[in-house]
C-alpha cells in the first residue's frame, strides 16, 4: 500500500527548505508545496471527496497546477487533468464520462475563458458536486458568482493530512486522448503506473537534486505532468514553470534560471533553433544545460542535428503515448544514439512490430508498434469495446507504424491514422517530411493525403519557409521527385507562414486536411 504523494512527501521530508518550484521570480519550497497540497487535500476531503473518485483539475503551469494535483492524490481521489483550451461542451464531455465528482478551474484571463468554460460545464453535469475556482491570486475573491476559491478552501483547511494509501493497481490518473478517432477516451493509469515511469524517466535523464528542469510542456499532458513534474519530484530537482511557450521568452529563462534539462516536442526545438539569439547568450546557456528531451512526435534529423549544433548539448529522443505512463522507448545515455531513432525499450517494457496477421516482422520492416510492461494502462473508463481492441493477449495496440532495426533500436514511420494510400501504395508523410526538411530553402514540412478522384489520395505538402528564403513550389515538386519514389513525391505544395499546432506542440493533420 502507498499513494504516490508520497513522493513529494519524501522530498519535503528530506529537503524542506531546497527550491520545489520557480515561478516569475518566486521560489517555492518543497516543504510549501506539500503543506499546500496537503490543505488541498483536507479541503477537498472535508467536501466529502475520496478514493473511488475522480477530481477534474483544469490549470495551466502554475504552482497551483502540482499543488492541486498532489493534493487530490492525497485524498486517495483520482486526477483528471483538462486542457485549459476545452470549450464548454467538451469540457462536460469529460466530466460526464469519467463521473468527476469535483472539479478544480483556474479562473482564466481575457484571452484564455477557460473559468467561465469551467463554470458552464459544472453547472451541466449534476454529478459533479464540488467546484473550486483557481485564482493566480490565492487571497483574491472569487471572479465566479457562486464558486468557492481554492485559495479559500485552503485557509479553511487544517494545516496537516494523512495521506491516504492506496494499492498500487489503484487508478492515479485518469488522461484522455486526442480523441483523433470518435471521442477522446480516458486511458486510466494507477500508482505504480506512474511511479515507476516518474523513476524511469529520472535515471534516463540522470536528474536529481541540484538540476534544474524547465517544464514549459503543459502539465495536462502525459509528458509534462509524468516524465517532467513527476520525474523531478521523485528527483528533487527544481521545476521552472512556464506557462506558454515562446521561444524568446524560454532563451531568457534558461540562461537566467541556469536551466540543466530541457524537454519539448519536435516544433518546439525548431522555434528554437529558428529563433535569433547572440552568442554570450548561447554560451551562457550551453554552459549550465546539460541535456534535452524530445518527444510527443518524431523529431526531424534536421531539427535534431541544427539545435545539437547551436546549443552543443545532446537531444534524447523518446517514444510514448498516454495509455504507456507515456514512456515506452528512449535513448539512453550510456548508449549509442541513432538520429531518427527513439531509442530502446526502457527497463520492464517489452516492444515489437507485428505485421497484419499478428507475426512478428523482420528487422528493417514495417508494421504496428505493440507494448507490454509496467507501463500500459488498466484499460480506457467505462470503454469496454476500445479495450477489447487495444489490449489483445497482454500487449498495447499502439496505432503506430514502426520499424526494428538489428540493434532493436525503435523508429517510429507514422501514425496509421496519417498513412496516405496512394494509387494502392502505402505512403508515410514522415519520410516525406523528413526529405523536404532537407532542402536549403524549407525549414517547416508537414505532409497529408487529400482526396483524389484518380489516385484515391494525393500527396500534399506544407511548408514554412527558412527565414530570409522564399520557395518556389514548383521547383520544391521538382526536387522532391528526384529524391522520392514516383507514388511518394508531393505533387502538391503549399507554402504557409505557420503550421496549426495544438497546446502541446504537435501539428493539427486534421485542420489541413479540411
Amino acid at each position: 500500500m502507498y499513494n504516490l504523494s508520497a513522493a513529494l512527501e519524501t522530498a519535503a521530508r528530506e529537503a524542506p527548505d531546497g527550491d520545489a518550484l520557480i515561478f516569475a521570480g518566486r521560489r517555492i519550497s518543497w516543504g510549501a508545496l506539500d503543506a499546500a497540497a496537503s490543505r488541498i487535500a483536507a479541503g477537498l476531503a472535508a467536501a466529502g471527496v475520496g478514493p473511488g473518485d475522480v477530481v477534474a483539475l483544469s490549470c495551466p503551469n502554475l504552482p497551483q497546477f502540482p499543488m492541486a494535483y498532489f493534493g487530490v492524490l492525497k485524498t486517495g481521489a483520482a486526477v483528471l487533468p483538462v486542457n485549459v483550451l476545452l470549450t464548454a461542451d467538451e469540457i462536460a464531455y469529460l466530466l460526464e464520462d469519467s463521473g468527476a465528482a469535483a472539479f478544480l478551474c483556474f479562473e482564466g484571463t481575457d484571452e484564455l475563458p477557460s473559468g467561465k468554460a469551467g463554470w458552464a460545464a459544472f453547472q451541466r453535469v449534476p454529478g459533479c458536486r464540488e467546484f473550486r475556482v483557481i485564482t493566480a491570486d490565492p487571497a483574491a475573491p472569487s471572479p465566479i458568482a457562486g464558486a468557492v476559491t481554492m485559495g479559500a478552501m485552503m485557509a479553511a483547511a487544517p494545516a496537516g493530512f494523512d495521506s491516504v494509501q492506496r494499492a498500487g493497481d489503484d487508478i492515479a490518473a485518469v488522461l484522455y486522448t486526442s480523441g483523433t478517432t470518435g471521442r477522446p477516451k480516458g486511458a486510466q493509469l494507477s500508482h505504480t503506473n506512474i511511479l515507476l515511469n516518474a523513476m524511469l524517466a529520472r535515471d534516463l535523464i540522470g536528474s536529481g537534486r541540484g538540476d534544474v528542469c524547465m517544464i514549459v510542456l503543459p502539465l495536462f499532458h502525459a509528458f509534462g505532468q509524468i516524465v517532467q513534474m513527476a520525474a523531478c519530484v521523485v528527483a528533487g530537482a527544481a521545476m521552472v514553470l512556464v506557462p506558454r511557450f515562446d521561444p524568446g521568452a524560454v532563451l531568457k529563462s534558461l540562461r537566467d534560471d541556469a536551466v540543466t534539462i530541457f524537454a519539448g516536442v519536435p516544433t518546439m526545438y525548431w522555434a528554437l533553433l529558428n529563433h535569433p539569439a547572440d552568442a554570450a547568450d548561447l554560451a551562457a546557456i550551453a554552459e549550465k544545460l546539460r541535456v534535452c528531451a524530445s518527444g510527443g512526435a518524431s523529431l526531424p534529423v534536421e531539427v535534431l542535428r541544427g539545435f545539437e549544433a547551436k546549443f552543443k548539448v545532446p537531444i534524447l529522443e523518446g517514444y510514448g503515448l498516454s495509455e504507456t505512463s507515456p514512456v515506452v522507448t528512449f535513448n539512453h545515455l550510456h548508449k549509442p544514439r541513432k538520429p531518427g531513432s527513439v531509442g530502446t525499450p526502457v527497463w520492464g517494457v517489452e516492444v515489437r512490430v507485428v505485421a497484419d496477421d499478428g507475426s512478428d516482422a523482420p528487422a528493417g520492416d514495417t508494421g504496428e508498434v505493440i507494448v507490454r510492461g509496467h507501463c500500459v494502462m488498466k484499460g480506457y473508463l467505462n470503454k469496454p469495446e476500445a479495450n477489447a481492441e487495444a489490449l489483445r493477449g497482454g500487449w498495447f495496440y499502439t496505432g503506430d507504424i514502426g520499424r526494428l532495426d538489428e540493434d532493436g533500436y525503435l523508429y517510429i514511420v507514422d501514425r496509421v491514422k496519417d498513412m496516405i494510400i496512394r494509387g494502392g501504395y502505402n505512403v508515410y508523410p514522415r519520410e516525406i517530411e523528413e526529405v523536404l526538411m532537407t532542402h536549403e530553402a524549407v525549414s517547416l514540412a508537414a505532409v497529408v493525403g487529400v482526396p483524389d478522384d484518380r489516385q484515391g489520395e494525393e500527396v500534399k505538402a506544407f511548408v514554412v519557409p527558412a527565414p530570409g528564403r522564399e520557395v518556389d513550389t514548383a521547383a520544391l515538386v521538382a526536387w522532391s521527385r528526384e529524391r522520392l519514389a514516383a507514388y511518394k513525391y508531393p505533387r502538391l505544395v503549399e507554402v504557409r507562414d505557420s503550421l496549426p499546432m495544438n497546446a502541446t506542440g504537435k501539428i493539427l493533420k486534421t485542420e489541413l486536411r479540411g
